[in-house]
């Protein structure tokens, strides 16, 4: 079956000012290079449709809901937190980003395609239960995880976060539910500064010293999260797909390359056919050296296709 590829104008609209790095020119580069390499017109391409408040208050308090609908400007521009603001078009793509992964899981779960992958902002995993921050307003996997638990009755769900900060919004919002499998990898220490001393069996945080590279990269994913994968038997697998551990990108450094993404996304891909029929959304967090950013998500769709 093909590949979804997920997105909407107004994802690009949002835009946080000139010299901030979560910037427009992101998925401009991703597309770029899916058109470049001949991926794009293999793709399925659909519209982010908006996901309602129902849909977001799965995953998040209503009064938080409320109080992002009601910050948002119309004109000019909010801080909602030192690195995370609202221009009059942030509303819009933040319920399109998350609208992006309820569609990916409906067309997944209807057989119309095995996999998608949402190339949306503003990205989620930082967003936790009532609180923006760290350029998140929703947390986009959660609420695509939340549905399909709510509408398909899925038992078991896995989310796999590779970006290169942890998500915490993610692990607070699925901290006391085991049907989500959260495995994530991050350098530590880094933003957020959290996911050291969590307890929990279905919590697995892989945290990584700055420079760490490929080899430590895969090494974490076999040892820690392919057991807990296989021990979990999901029948959905998401990714937040954040591709800014990339050895080219400005605000981290693990150094990790295209080979590293290609890699992961094989090994987890393994998971989801044995156990899930193949489902897999990939939801993309961050990534910001545009070009390196555009290379990976094309080294990440190919080992999805």
């Amino acid at each position: 079956m093909p590949v979804a590829l997920i997105t909407h104008p107004d994802c690009a609209l949002h835009d946080m000012g000139q010299y901030h790095p979560e910037c427009p020119a992101r998925l401009h580069a991703i597309s770029d290079q899916l058109i470049a390499s001949g991926l794009d017109i293999s793709l399925y391409h659909h519209d982010a449709p908006l996901a309602s408040r129902e849909q977001l208050c799965r995953v998040h308090a209503p009064d938080y809901v409320e109080q992002i609908f009601a910050a948002a400007p119309k004109q000019g521009m909010v801080a909602i937190d030192p690195d995370t603001s609202m221009n009059p078009h942030t509303l819009s793509a933040a319920l399109r980003a998350a609208g992006a992964g309820i569609l990916a899981v409906d067309l997944i779960m209807e057989n119309r395609v095995n996999s998608a992958f949402c190339s949306v902002r503003p990205p989620g995993h930082h967003a936790e239960r009532d609180r923006a921050m760290g350029f998140c307003f929703f947390d986009n996997i959660a609420v695509a995880a939340a549905h399909a638990m709510a509408m398909y009755h899925l038992e078991r769900v896995a989310i796999v976060d590779f970006d290169v900060h942890h998500g915490n919004g993610t692990e607070d919002i699925f901290r006391d539910d085991p049907r989500v499998l959260l495995c994530s990898t991050f350098q530590y220490p880094l933003y957020p500064g959290t996911g050291i001393g969590t307890d929990s069996e279905h919590i697995v945080n892989v945290p990584l010293p700055p420079a760490s590279g490929g080899p430590a990269f895969r090494a974490a994913v076999s040892e820690h999260w392919l057991p807990a994968l296989q021990a979990h038997r999901p029948q959905l697998v998401l990714f937040s797909a954040g591709f800014d551990a990339h050895v080219e990108d400005p605000l981290a450094g693990l150094s990790l390359t295209e080979d590293d993404y290609a890699w992961v996304t094989r090994e987890v891909r393994n998971v989801a056919r044995q156990w899930g029929q193949d489902r897999i959304v990939s939801m993309l967090e961050g990534g910001y050296a545009l070009s390196a950013l555009g290379r990976s998500v094309v080294a990440h769709i190919k080992a999805l296709l």
